[in-house]
């Protein structure tokens, strides 16, 4: 018996949320601390957000895929013929494939934010001569930076527990779906684009004042135009906003009598209430993070110690909203 053979006979539960939820589990934390062991030891930080998003890309594809994995081993093991692998083609003009054209779309939205985000955090940290000061009291001590990096898988996993429970849903489950798109559908789709937009034009406007300072186009010491001008952390915005999006479109599904099916639970406002919750935790989390942890707190923090004093900095913060856009 193989190892695979082994792992995925060991993961096998009789709820299929289970089954996929625990791999991909397994999958971060062991991608994480793969990367983790050789930056411990060079002491960089210089590949963390980049194994983030690698992390990130393939427990959505592991989820995506496990259960045809499943299938096609014990074909295999009881000498019959293996079933095809899913067709998206297929998925996306629905007639079927073995996959749902929501599985598809969660999947590839996950998937491009996650390249989006980690090439444009990786040339950031690379032009950065490979530091990021968040890291400054972090790097030398090896059970600081193996518990950053644990934090990471933890983050994936909570970020992707809609994408894992749509994923887990079998075919034959989602067939009894109905055809027509949903309101939450729609809903999630138009939350991620818009908020997948906002982030990356708040991104690239940040990087075009970075670069047009480094070339002495002008001497502003903090950015206040664009997006800039609207929000204080425009980039936060659209992230909370695309992850729920994601919550969204998961949730619509989740909390039908298919998703209470597929997942395990026993319907009814307990059963509801928990699939809301298992959607939900995605854009709890991310905003937890960026309201109380790494990314609002640390931001404002340097900037105050930097430009507190300054009366245009004073007149910015004053007039210009922390998180929701003013337009």
């Amino acid at each position: 018996m193989t190892l695979l053979h082994s792992l995925l006979h060991a993961t096998n539960f009789s709820r299929p949320f289970l089954s996929t939820l625990v791999p991909s589990i397994g999958l971060a934390y062991t991608i994480q601390g793969l990367v983790a062991v050789p930056s411990i030891f060079a002491q960089t930080e210089r590949f963390f957000d980049l194994s983030g998003s690698v992390t990130y890309i393939s427990c959505t594809a592991l989820s995506l895929y496990l259960p045809t994995i499943r299938a096609r081993f014990a074909a295999a093991a009881a000498g019959s013929a293996k079933p095809a692998w899913p067709s998206i083609l297929a998925a996306l003009a629905g007639n079927g494939g073995g996959l749902n054209w929501r599985q598809i779309a969660l999947s590839a939205a996950v998937s491009v934010w996650a390249t989006r985000l980690g090439t444009y955090l990786f040339s950031r940290i690379s032009s950065d001569e490979g530091t990021d000061s968040r890291f400054d009291d972090i790097r030398s001590s090896p059970p600081k930076f193996l518990g950053v990096f644990f934090a990471q898988a933890t983050w994936v996993t909570l970020c992707l527990m809609p994408v894992l429970a749509i994923n887990a849903l079998p075919a034959s489950l989602f067939s009894t779906l109905p055809t027509a798109i949903g309101i939450t559908d729609i809903l999630g789709v138009l939350l991620f684009v818009g908020g997948f937009s906002f982030e990356v034009t708040a991104d690239r406007q940040k990087n075009k004042w970075v670069q047009e300072k480094k070339t002495k186009k002008h001497s502003e010491e903090f950015l206040t135009r664009g997006l800039w001008s609207k929000s204080r952390h425009p980039n936060y915005f659209g992230e909370v906003t695309l992850w729920t999006g994601i919550a969204t479109l998961a949730g619509g599904v989740l909390v039908s009598n298919v998703g209470q099916m597929g997942i395990g639970l026993a319907g009814g406002p307990l059963g509801i209430a928990a699939a809301l919750a298992m959607a939900g935790v995605s854009p709890a989390f991310v905003s937890l993070l960026l309201f109380k942890v790494s990314g609002i707190p640390m931001s404002e923090g340097k900037y105050d110690k930097r430009y507190g004093d300054r009366k245009d900095y004073q007149e910015w913060k004053k007039n210009t909203p922390m998180f929701f856009p003013k337009f």
